[in-house]
């Protein structure tokens, strides 16, 4: 079972600032697209942000995050990050990564597009 490690969650106060880390053993990275997805309790996942496999890369913002939260990557770590800044309590919840093959300029914004998947990585946003 191919797996990514997501780490990085906790809890922070409004305004504060978390940076998440996407990690694999199985594979590399830079091949693949990787998109991070949240679920608040008694909501659907939702996306947040992706970004393309290296070379021509793009990357996506959910509206909600937009101006807050930037992904970047480290290929020379096998790496995918999700700074984040400004944190709102809507930003509460389970944080997944995901990977699945990846064409250049593109990502894909919608979960059953990915193949790989993190067990998830709790963000508490609390005062």
């Amino acid at each position: 079972q191919v797996q990514l490690v997501e780490s990085g969650g906790g809890l922070v106060q409004p305004g504060g600032s978390l940076k998440l880390s996407c990690a694999t053993t199985e594979f590399t990275l830079e091949y693949y697209s990787v998109g991070w997805f949240r679920q608040a309790p008694g909501k659907e996942r939702e996306g947040v942000s992706c970004i393309s496999r290296s070379g021509d890369t793009m990357s996506y913002y959910a509206d909600s995050v937009k101006g807050r939260f930037s992904i970047s990557r480290d290929n020379a770590d096998n790496t995918v990050y999700l700074q984040m800044t400004g944190l709102e309590s809507e930003d509460t919840g389970v944080y997944y990564c995901a990977a699945t093959w990846g064409v250049p300029n593109y990502c894909a914004q919608y979960a059953a597009s990915y193949e790989f998947w993190g067990q998830g990585t709790q963000v508490t946003v609390s005062s």
